[in-house]
């Protein structure tokens, strides 16, 4: 069996908790709905982006880690790895946290 959370519940937990400190949470591309996976884009005032995605370790886990970063000299080239990730994947969640250390919340 699956211990995974469903990955409409865990989007609705992130989005609820980022919401509940004042800060900013949306979904920019739904996946499936139980068994997709998560793309983090985190930001503080719409600023400084990042892209997070659990990615496989040794021991079989999965951790999040910082997949991209927007560079400030080409600010295009986050979107388009944000557009091309979303594509490659309709299993992918795409969700935005507006929110100062946004890191705090996907530990």
């Amino acid at each position: 069996m699956d211990d995974r959370l469903p990955a409409h519940l865990e989007a609705a937990a992130l989005i609820w908790r980022i919401q509940a400190e004042g800060g900013f949470a949306t979904v920019i591309q739904k996946g499936e709905r139980e068994a997709g996976t998560l793309l983090l884009v985190l930001c503080e005032n719409g600023t400084n982006l990042r892209a997070y995605e659990r990615m496989p370790q040794l021991d079989g886990s999965r951790k999040w880690q910082e997949s991209r970063a927007q560079d400030l000299e080409n600010k295009q080239e986050f979107s388009d790895y944000i557009t091309r990730r979303g594509a490659q994947d309709r299993d992918l969640w795409i969700i935005e946290l507006d929110i100062a250390q946004a890191e705090r919340f996907i530990g």
